[in-house]
């Protein structure tokens, strides 16, 4: 399928999703995340869920890396393409942007050089590890300022699709997707 058809697909299938399917799911996922081979490193960005678009909820798992001590970073848009990374602490505040996203308002940046791990909204993802975002380019254009091995983990209320046809060059494809069933790898090492 193209990512404007799969794009369609899966904003109504999320739509469709209850309150509590999208709770339950999300727990499902955060369990998951325990069994992905990252425990060794520091640095984990994730995102914060827009509810409107009925988005996996990350709390529980920004709860197990708090427990577990690892520096917790959210982003923040800054511009129409890019963003900054700011460490998740007790004193950060959250401000709604236009796009009902929630943000840091300020705090402690972190260059995205730093980050070992990073946690990937999506609206569908493909057997290969290719993924199909809201079609704005940001994370596309982050994972391009990262270092070359961070992980890349995609999150999904919804299995694989057998392939994406339209993939460009610019895409960058995940490590791992992780759905409330299955956790899929994509590391060819």
């Amino acid at each position: 399928m193209l990512k404007k058809d799969l794009r369609i697909k899966y904003l109504r299938l999320r739509s469709s999703l209850t309150t509590s399917q999208v709770s339950s799911q999300s727990i499902a996922i955060a369990n998951s995340v325990l069994q992905l081979p990252i425990w060794n490193n520091l640095y984990f960005h994730i995102f914060l869920p827009i509810e409107q678009k009925s988005e996996i909820d990350t709390e529980g798992i920004i709860s197990i890396l708090l427990g577990l001590d690892k520096n917790v970073i959210v982003p923040k848009i800054i511009s129409d393409t890019s963003l900054e990374h700011y460490l998740l602490t007790d004193n950060t505040k959250f401000t709604t942007n236009n796009l009902n996203i929630p943000e840091p308002v300020d705090g402690i940046t972190i260059e995205a050089k730093k980050l070992d791990v990073v946690f990937i909204p999506l609206l569908a993802f493909d057997e290969q590890g290719n993924r199909i975002g809201y079609g704005k380019g940001y994370y596309d254009r982050f994972l391009g300022e990262c270092k070359e091995d961070v992980i890349k983990i995609g999150l999904s209320f919804f299995e694989a699709e057998s392939n994406i046809e339209d993939v460009d060059t610019t895409d960058i494809p995940l490590d791992y997707c992780i759905t409330p069933q299955n956790v899929y790898s994509f590391k060819t090492s």
